[in-house]
Order: C-alpha cells, then structure tokens, then sequence
C-alpha cells in the first residue's frame, strides 16, 4: 500500500503535477492543432452621393471604381484565437471599431480583447470620422460596425488546420518622406499665421528651397502568411509604411485592394484566398519622390497598380523563404493609456471664430478658414483621451496595433527595440486619433503637426506610445513560453 505521507512518494506526486501543468497545455494544443479562417467582407455602400474624406474640401462619390472591403483572418493556436479586419477607409473612429467588436465577440466567443481593426486609410472611401469638412455618413457609419463583426464572424466559421509562417522583404522603391527641410524664406506660413514651420509637406518636384528629408522610410514588406495543411495559400496580411497612393476616382480600396488581388495571382491561390495589406508608419511617408522631375502623366489607377505589383513582387520574395509551421503560441495585450489634447486657448477660439465670421460661403476655401473651423470644433474636446495600444504575438513574430497615423521612425524604433523578431505595427488600429509625430517632428512643424482633429494630441504623445508598446510586447512575449 502507498504510503502517502512518505518523502519518496510525496515528492514523486510533485513531480507527477509540476509535469502535468507543465506539459499538458502543449500537448492539448498539438493535440487540437492550429487552425485559421479567412474572409474578404465587402464594405461598398449602395447609396450614393456619398460623403468622401481624405482633403481640404469634401468630396461626392456617385459610384464606385473597386469594391471597398473588410478583409478578415482569424487564428487559433487551440486556447487563444485571435481576430484581424483591415477596412478599406480612410479612418475609423474607435467607437465603430469598438461596436464590430462586440458584435462579433457575441457570435464568434473570441474576446474583444484579442480583436485587431485598422483602416487601410485610402483616401477614396467613405466618410466615417469627420474631418475639415468632411463629415461622417450616418446611415453608413451605423451600417459598418455590422458589416466588419460579419466579415470576422465568417472568417471564424471557416476555421480549418492549418500552417503559419512569415517573412520580411523589402521594397525602397515606392515610399518616400514627404516633409522636407527647407531653405528660410521658401515656407508660407501656417495656417495660424505663424513662421515658425522648418519643413513642408508635399512641396512639390524640384521644389525650389529643397534642402533634404525630414524624417526617414521604412522600406519593410512584412508578411503573415497562413496556408491549408496540403500547402495551398489561404491568406495572406502584410504590413508596409505607405501613406496610400491616389490617382483614382472614389470610391476605391487604393492600392490596398489592388495588392490583394495581385499578390492572389502571384501565388496561384485558389478563389477563397484572402490577401490583406495593412497600412504600417506612413504618417510621414508617401510614393513620391520630390527630389526628381515629375512623371509622365498616368492612366486612372495606373500608380495603383504598378506600386501593387512592386510591393507584392517584394511580398512573393519574402513568401518563398516562408518555413511553414504547424503549430504556433498565440498571446494579446492591450492598455488604454491618457493622453492630453492641445486644446486651443480661448482667445484663438474668439479668433477662429471671427475667421469664420468673414469667410464666403458654405465651402471654406483658404487654409485659415479650414484651421479655423478645426479650431472652434477643437475647443469642444476634453482635456484628454484615452487611447487603446495593443500588441500581439504570432510564434516569434510581433505585431502593435496604434491607434494613429505614426510616423516611419517611431516604427522603425519599435522595430528595434522589440523582443519579438521580426515585428510590425499597424497605424489606424482600434479608433483613431490622428496624427503621431515625435517631439522632434514638433519642433519642425508642418502639416502633420497643424493643431486640427486630424492632429490634436500631446507634443510627448509618441514617447508614451511607444514605451507603453514595448511594455506590452514584452509582455505577449512572455506568454506561451515554457
């Protein structure tokens, strides 16, 4: 008979439970597999004119050049699942984000938590989050929430066993920094009447005044690819720092969509293949390069594609190194940290209001009325926000999720600086609160900085952000590993 008080035995049945918690969760896991789910919801309104942001002035979209989507993935390593939807928009408020996520935690069981939305931001989608003067359709801004929670909660339903792999390529060819030094005396002042800004946006080919970028590129084509058991792609979500590319009429997935359909025919993937292309540090970054002559003229959609094919060229290169694995550990963590809002003083109000007062018509057309208006909307805002961060683990990959339009260096630090390798960020993600310069960029001034609601946190909002991050990368790194 076993004599349980007796030293041997007690620490045999120590043993047994030390092996049991240690080795029973992994090979629960091996033992359920690691499956995923992939679906491409379409997102295009049937109503028109409608609304489009992404300029100075609002714009009427009365059809429809491509099909907008909500290109969705859903992983399960067999004890977390993790859910991706990259909307075809310019930018979502959190808001929306935050009800698709609850609808489809109701239908699907995955925790919010454990759900990432972006938007795409092409400049060629409905409007859903005002901005200058565009502002956000109701009826479709109630319908979207729907729409993504269905793409996600089809994705889900397709689950199946599955591998998973991903890969870094590069392409420098097609992102550009678009604020440039320039010489004194070259920059207009700002809206608000000031001289203070060293660098412009967008100055224009051969700009006279050029001095050099302001900030760098980040040339990365990072890629999660997922195949079925048998080796045919199921999908596959890459992430690169470009801002969009334009050069077609609304409405349209950009170049975004145009990637999805290429990097399809590249692999020869069958018709339920959903390719996705998240939107990565391209606050600062877009596909032109103003240090050269300008460019023929194009066809409508023609940049579109040849910038597509580029970065899928990269993509396909980076997939052929792809050592695919049948099992992966799967983490998420988020925070809501506070961030103050440069609010405009009550004598700037009093200003912008009299601006305002003086401008001709309904449709403001000098950049001091359009700052103006942006100013008195402004002033209606708290003292601070929340802002949702989050990062997720895939195997060794590493992927943030910043709720903003980040700039290519913070990305490029994050990168640096992250225990997980390789890693990526993905801008617009979970809500959206505008621009994201560092300190640095600040002082520089420039659009980007300009106080509107497409750029209203904190000077050291990118500090905060980015040590937060890297807190929670740290963090998803440490589950799972045994």
């Amino acid at each position: 008979m076993l004599n349980r008080s007796h030293p041997c035995c007690l620490a045999l049945a120590s043993f047994v439970i030390f092996c049991a918690v240690q080795w029973f969760p992994m090979a629960f896991a091996s033992e359920k597999g690691f499956r995923a789910g992939a679906y491409a919801q379409d997102i295009t309104p049937d109503q028109f004119p409608i609304s489009v942001n992404g300029g100075m002035q609002d714009r009427l979209a009365h059809g429809v050049h491509d099909r907008l989507h909500a290109r969705c993935l859903v992983l399960d390593d067999g004890q977390t699942k993790l859910a991706f939807a990259v909307c075809d928009s310019c930018m979502i408020p959190r808001e929306i984000m935050d009800e698709a996520k609850r609808l489809a935690s109701e239908q699907t069981g995955i925790p919010v938590t454990n759900m990432l939305i972006s938007a795409t931001h092409t400049h060629t989608a409905p409007t859903v989050a005002g901005a200058f003067q565009s502002e956000a359709n109701v009826q479709y801004a109630k319908a979207l929430p729907k729409l993504i929670a269905k793409g996600i909660t089809e994705a889900h339903a397709r689950l199946q066993p599955a591998r998973i792999g991903w890969a870094v390529g590069k392409d420098p060819t097609q992102v550009f920094n678009r604020r440039w030094k320039m010489e004194p005396g070259t920059i207009s002042p700002d809206p608000f009447g000031r001289n203070t800004d060293r660098v412009k946006m967008n100055p224009g080919y051969q700009a006279k005044g050029l001095i050099e970028p302001a900030g760098p590129i980040d040339p990365d084509v990072s890629i999660l690819a997922v195949q079925t058991r048998d080796g045919k792609p199921l999908a596959l979500l890459a992430n690169y720092s470009l801002h969009y590319v334009g050069g077609v009429s609304p409405l349209s997935a950009d170049y975004f969509g145009a990637f999805a359909d290429r990097i399809a025919q590249l692999l020869e993937a069958p018709k339920e293949f959903v390719g996705i292309m998240s939107n990565g540090t391209s606050g600062d970054v877009n596909n032109i390069n103003f240090a050269g002559p300008p460019p023929a003229r194009q066809r409508e959609f023609e940049q579109c594609k040849i910038v597509a094919n580029s970065v899928a060229q990269a993509a396909l290169e980076a997939y052929r190194r792809i050592e695919f694995k049948d099992h992966v550990p799967l983490a998420v963590a988020e925070r809501d940290i506070t961030l103050g809002v440069r609010r405009p003083t009550a004598e700037e109000v009093a200003q912008a209001k009299e601006i305002l007062a003086q401008a001709k018509g309904p449709v403001l057309q000098t950049l001091p009325e359009v700052y103006a208006r942006e100013t008195v909307l402004l002033a209606e805002y708290p003292p601070s926000v929340p802002v949702k961060l989050q990062a997720m683990r895939v195997g060794d990959l590493g992927i943030a999720a910043i709720p903003c339009e980040v700039f290519a260096e913070i990305g490029l630090e994050l990168k640096k600086r992250s225990p997980l390798q390789p890693m990526f960020t993905i801008s617009l993600a979970n809500g959206y609160n505008g621009y994201l310069p560092t300190p640095e960029q600040h002082k520089l001034g420039g659009y980007e900085t300009w106080r509107a609601r497409s750029s209203y946190l904190e000077v050291d909002a990118s500090t905060k952000i980015t040590a937060t991050i890297l807190e929670l990368l740290n963090e998803v790194a440490m589950k799972g590993r045994n």
